[in-house]
């Protein structure tokens, strides 16, 4: 599981396994979770999390785009 930032206590991620998806990442603190697809950034699931959470997560996926794309496609270009 990369991680890819740490961020005001949320941990942003993703599992080595789930090359055959579209990119995205995952988002957890205090036992909540969600997942963002990144292109184009939208919310795919979310467990725990209020909307006014969500709203900050998906504005700092939608910053941090560019870099989460990078590592998700060099890590899998290196690990197929």
């Amino acid at each position: 599981m990369p991680t890819l930032l740490l961020w005001n206590g949320y941990r942003f991620y993703f599992f080595s396994h789930e090359a055959d998806e579209p990119p995205h990442v995952h988002v957890d603190k205090g036992g909540a979770t969600a997942k963002f697809w990144l292109t184009p950034v939208a919310l795919a699931s979310r467990v725990g999390f209020k909307d006014n959470h969500l709203r900050i997560l998906e504005q700092k996926v939608t910053e941090e785009q560019r870099s989460f794309l990078k590592a998700w496609h060099e890590y899998f270009k290196n690990h197929r």
